[in-house]
């Protein structure tokens, strides 16, 4: 057993007696368990150097493996690229052969449209021609006649027309017809046909209007027997039959010179003091001048100088009522023809179409 280390600290004691030497212990008895550690370590590193050997071993075999994977991964994309460059080739040969068919079938296919195109414009441009030629003598003839149904009739045929050729171009030729069809339809214009025909009538009446100073024959001023009653008996003779002879002469007598007196004598009002003024043959003059006023305003309507025609219908209305007996049943029939003239004479112009014949130049212009 080792006695432990004296320290260096402590201060050296006497030192002891000279006496016998001991013997001296073996040095392996202290550095047994360092010995024992160090075997321990020693195999400890045997192990780990083995173990560590052994699974650089397999890293290696695995990474072998893995190279010689990689090797024929290698070679088969190698060969799959060359499969695919050669893919890649063919389809690019095949994809630049139907770029050129379609180019040429994307070349055909414009020229055939273009072709549709022309023969469709074509076509519209004859439709577009057309409707504004029927248009065009539509309103002339409406201008002469006086009446939108001309014109009217034009534009809805024109309409059904453009809605059956259903071309997109022609759009806004078809609203500006619907607007001008409505715009036309709305307007109130005067009925000439009519106008002419009561003219017509009134000129056929002015020879049979009887004047204002006119002689009434005897019989037309004595008031008219009211007639007797179905199935009365007729009144007994008033004894003329007991009368004498004489008295029946005289009583005729005083009715013919009655009746003659009558007929040379007549008391009327006048309130138009010119009227009794006209001559019998001025009645003639007078007659043909209202004819003429009347043929004046006829003419007026047709030129369609509103203003003129309303004055001649005014002056022939002054100068009937001025000459012309006012109790006269065609008289009364007269001035209201004369009347229903004047209220249907009116000075609306007709409508033009302006907004179609404006779509029809930019449709025939292309635009």
């Amino acid at each position: 057993m080792s006695s432990p280390d004296p320290s260096p600290d402590r201060v050296p004691a006497d030192p002891p007696a000279p006496g016998p030497t001991p013997p001296a212990l073996p040095v392996i008895a202290w550095t047994r368990p360092f010995v024992l550690l160090a075997l321990v370590v020693a195999l400890l590193a045997l192990a780990a150097s083995v173990m560590l050997w052994q699974r650089l071993s397999a890293i290696q075999e695995q990474l072998a493996r893995q190279s010689a994977d990689a090797g024929a991964q290698s070679v088969e994309a190698r060969t799959l690229a060359r499969e695919a460059q050669t893919t890649a080739q063919d389809l690019a040969a095949r994809l630049g052969a139907a770029e050129t068919r379609f180019g040429e079938v994307a070349l055909q296919r414009t020229q055939l449209e273009e072709l549709m195109q022309s023969l469709s414009r074509s076509r519209d441009d004859n439709l577009v021609v057309d409707i504004d030629a029927a248009i065009r003598l539509a309103q002339q003839q409406s201008e002469l006649t006086g009446s939108a149904a001309p014109l009217l009739a034009a534009l809805r045929s024109a309409e059904q027309r453009i809605a059956r050729a259903a071309q997109p171009r022609l759009a806004p030729v078809q609203n500006a017809l619907a607007h001008d069809i409505e715009r036309v339809g709305n307007a109130t214009l005067t009925d000439t046909p009519g106008l002419l025909a009561r003219l017509d009538t009134l000129a056929r009446l002015v020879d049979d209007l009887p004047t204002a100073n006119r002689v009434v024959p005897a019989g037309a001023l004595a008031a008219p027997k009211a007639p007797a009653p179905a199935g009365a008996e007729p009144a007994p003779a008033a004894a003329d039959d007991e009368s004498p002879w004489w008295e029946h002469g005289l009583s005729r007598a005083w009715a013919v010179v009655r009746d003659e007196a009558r007929s040379l004598v007549r008391v009327s009002r006048i309130d138009r003091p010119e009227a009794v003024l006209l001559a019998p043959d001025q009645a003639f003059f007078l007659r043909e001048n209202l004819k003429l006023k009347l043929l004046n305003a006829r003419l007026g309507l047709l030129g369609r100088q509103t203003d003129s025609a309303r004055a001649d219908l005014q002056s022939a209305g002054e100068a009937i009522e001025r000459y012309f007996d006012p109790r006269s049943p065609r008289t009364q029939t007269a001035m209201g023809l004369l009347s229903q003239a004047r209220d249907q004479l009116r000075s609306t112009a007709l409508p033009r179409p302006d907004d179609t014949l404006s779509a029809l130049a930019t449709a025939a212009a292309g635009r």
